[in-house]
């Protein structure tokens, strides 16, 4: 016999109650992101490979080690999308979508990272993505909060907290990013090797380095606070207090950065609290959703200033908070007991369906034990058919009132 090919190492094959957890994540999203009137986009699975390296950054890890890119027949580079952000900010480039300015845009789909398979973590996984494009106000990163606020909530995920930060604007950030590096190079000999490289390159991303040789000169580095321009402190202002209106809680995280140079202004995380449900199954430090503003990120790809802000959540990480989530029953099952009956029982499947009702049919097997294999499965309600005196007859098994509805939508008889 022919060896069966297995699955690639580090992608999955979704099913049952993992499944409908899935779905179920996709579902709210797709529910709650029409509630704030985010427009629906199909983004392609791969882009030139430029499109990535000028939107994430050439220092990056996921640009330098875990893009799956490949040259096409005709000699160009292509990658696989390892994230959502910069395709859309191509597209809204290279569609001409700034005459639907300021817009809101969402999607969901997978993803591609070449890395090491953890628990939660997939070379091919799963997002859902919000973007607003084309404005500069506060009001706008407060509605993107709002809308993951009220996103976990459908879910039903507790013991999570929004942690916010400012990055300040644009002046305000290279102040603080000279501090840094002034900071960091009198104790540069003592930091890890990853966050060193750092230094030169990236000195923000020091800040949420997970190392200890680095995280005990963390607590004393120069904070964003101390170089906030008026404008940008109104701005933060702005976006605590609309928070507040709204009803979303927060905590200030100053450790919280981007370490690109076109992120300004907000940045934040949904983060499980130490000790909650959340925690316990995918850890203290995970982040279930994150994003920022990235005002600077159009000008990377060629095009006018313009201000942006986003965020994306894993769908499986969701899933996971979601836990097992079982196929509902259906609504109806219809049974077919004498095959001289099918056609009918077919039809009627057809109506109840157009009628809105989760429909199975039970058709194969012994006749005389299908019956009671429909009574195992749970359903609201059996529509049994059979011949009676030579022609199709059905019986109804079912409560008052989903009896009344299926003789409504099948009629008397």
């Amino acid at each position: 016999m022919a060896k069966t090919p297995q699955a690639i190492r580090g992608t999955q094959d979704i099913f049952g109650a993992d499944a409908e957890a899935f779905a179920f994540v996709v579902e709210a999203f797709e529910r709650v992101r029409k509630l704030y009137r985010f427009r629906r986009v199909e983004m392609p699975v791969f882009e030139k490979t430029e499109v990535f390296s000028r939107a994430i950054g050439e220092t990056t890890d996921v640009v330098s080690k875990e893009m799956y890119s490949f040259d096409d027949r005709g000699g160009e580079s292509l990658t696989l999308r390892p994230e959502f952000t910069a395709g859309i900010a191509r597209a809204f480039l290279s569609n001409g979508w700034q005459q639907h300015a300021p817009v809101k845009l969402a999607t969901h789909g997978p993803l591609f990272r070449y890395e090491r398979p953890q628990k939660g973590r997939y070379r091919q996984f799963h997002q859902i993505d919000a973007e607003i494009i084309g404005a500069g106000e506060p009001q706008a990163d407060v509605e993107l909060l709002a809308m993951a606020d009220q996103l976990l909530k459908e879910l039903g995920i507790t013991g999570v907290t929004l942690h916010l930060n400012t990055l300040g604007d644009g002046d305000s950030r290279e102040a603080w990013r000279a501090a840094l590096v002034e900071y960091f190079l009198g104790v540069k000999d003592e930091l890890s090797e990853d966050s060193q490289e750092r230094l030169e390159k990236n000195p923000l991303r020091i800040l949420d380095s997970k190392d200890r040789r680095d995280q005990k000169f963390v607590a004393d580095a120069p904070k964003i606070d101390q170089f906030l321009s008026d404008d940008a402190r109104a701005f933060f202002d702005a976006v605590t207090s609309g928070l507040d209106a709204a009803g979303v809680k927060w905590q200030r995280a100053e450790s919280l950065v981007r370490g690109l140079d076109y992120y300004r202004h907000t940045a934040f995380e949904f983060i499980p609290d130490e000790g909650s449900e959340a925690a316990g199954k995918l850890g203290s430090q995970s982040t279930i959703l994150g994003g920022g503003r990235y005002d600077g990120l159009m000008e990377s790809l060629g095009g006018a200033p313009t201000p942006a802000v986003g965020w994306a959540a894993g769908i499986e990480r969701l899933a996971m908070l979601v836990g097992d989530r079982a196929e509902p029953n259906a609504d109806a099952i219809v049974v077919v007991e004498n095959d001289g009956a099918m056609d009918a029982a077919i039809a009627a499947l057809g109506t109840l369906r157009r009628g809105g009702l989760t429909v199975e049919l039970f058709a194969s097997g012994s006749p005389r034990k299908r019956f009671d294999k429909a009574v195992k499965a749970g359903a609201e309600a059996i529509v049994a058919f059979d011949l009676r005196d030579g022609a199709p007859a059905r019986r109804i098994k079912a409560d008052e009132a989903a009896t009344a509805r299926l003789e409504a939508l099948l009629g008397r008889s």
